[in-house]
């Protein structure tokens, strides 16, 4: 993929931890819009025009702010809306179900955006930080949960249960599609060792862990930074420390 090297980058990221990657790449004057969900870095969040959330962006806004790239997740944001913003400019689309996948990512956007150079030692960086993480040679079974009322769980063919396997637990949905939901009692049935119940994109808390406990007293039930298994990206390097942590 190529762009207009003619005229200056004018970039829209539509994907929060794609956003935190490209602040990473050093792209602060070059990225001109984000959406409401792009939290990191905190000055881009402040500071940058907000072209609404990720499953609803302003068409209108971004077309106004004349992008020259827009980068958006087949995951994360809306096929509709993102073919209305293909004839105003270019538009990278990413798809990210695996560690692997988001090396690769990371590379691409590197080279869309001037700055391979910077990637590529993020991502030599990266698996430098997995390497050192010593996982436990028992598997550990553990169910990582996203959504409450229902439950909902990350499956394979995601990005989620491949950073679970990078910290050391074997998913027990994995050979399940994306984002299956669960009762009690099939949670009950599956007797995992470990309940991970992730910060985003529902923000459990502590009430959440006790409540789920006395349904399931001899599994574990932890909190988890959803950001630390979710964002791909820079992200991955704190990610090998936090999993680190969490292993222990």
């Amino acid at each position: 993929m190529k762009i207009n090297n003619t005229e200056p980058l004018r970039i829209i990221s539509l994907v929060p931890s794609i956003s935190e990657l490209l602040a990473y790449l050093g792209l602060d004057e070059e990225v001109i819009g984000i959406t409401k969900f792009c939290v990191h870095p905190q000055n881009w969040f402040k500071n940058k025009a907000r072209i609404g959330g990720t499953k609803n962006i302003n068409i209108q806004k971004i077309i106004t702010l004349q992008p020259t790239l827009v980068i958006c997740s087949k995951e994360e944001n809306v096929k509709e809306q993102v073919n209305q913003l293909m004839p105003h400019c270019t538009v990278l689309v990413t798809d990210v179900k695996s560690f692997t996948e988001a090396l690769k990512m990371i590379v691409t956007v590197g080279e869309i955006t001037n700055t391979k150079s910077k990637a590529l030692v993020l991502v030599k960086d990266i698996k430098a930080a997995f390497n050192e993480i010593k996982i436990n040679s028992k598997k550990i079974n553990c169910l990582y949960c996203i959504w409450y009322n229902p439950y909902m769980f990350a499956a394979g063919d995601t990005f989620i249960s491949s950073m679970l396997q990078k910290a050391g637990f074997v998913n027990m949905l994995k050979n399940n599609t994306r984002y299956p939901t669960l009762s009690i009692n099939e949670i009950k049935k599956l007797k995992p060792a470990y309940i991970l119940l992730s910060t985003e994109p529902f923000p459990f808390k502590q009430k959440h862990v006790t409540e789920l406990q006395k349904h399931l007293p001899n599994s574990k039930i932890l909190l988890v930074d959803g950001e630390m298994f979710s964002w791909y990206g820079s992200r991955m390097l704190d990610a090998a420390s936090y999993f680190k942590a969490v292993i222990n």
